[in-house]
């Protein structure tokens, strides 16, 4: 079976949807079939994205991209800085 990715705004629209009807008393696995996903996942989504909103969501994943590229840029100033080190040391 090939799996399928939700974007966030898919993923909390369902979980919107599960919320509705688990509060009408349907069970967690009725649920899980309805929406065409696993109990784990249902349970992962909403550890994740339990209480988001749709524009919380997308300026989440704003900011985890803006932390990537941050991340990279430090990673290649510390390998420049290791570089110019070891030539200045003549180790080159």
């Amino acid at each position: 079976m090939a799996r399928k990715k939700y974007s966030p705004e898919q993923v909390i629209r369902m979980l919107r949807e599960a919320e509705v009807e688990l509060a009408q008393g349907v069970a967690v696995d009725a649920v899980c079939k309805k929406l065409g996903i696993t109990k784990n996942t249902y349970y992962r989504w909403r550890k994740e994205y339990g209480g988001l909103k749709v524009d919380q969501a997308k300026r989440l994943k704003e900011l985890e991209q803006e932390n990537a590229r941050l991340k990279r840029l430090v990673a290649d100033k510390e390998l420049d800085i290791a570089i110019l080190r070891e030539v200045a040391e003549g180790n080159f």
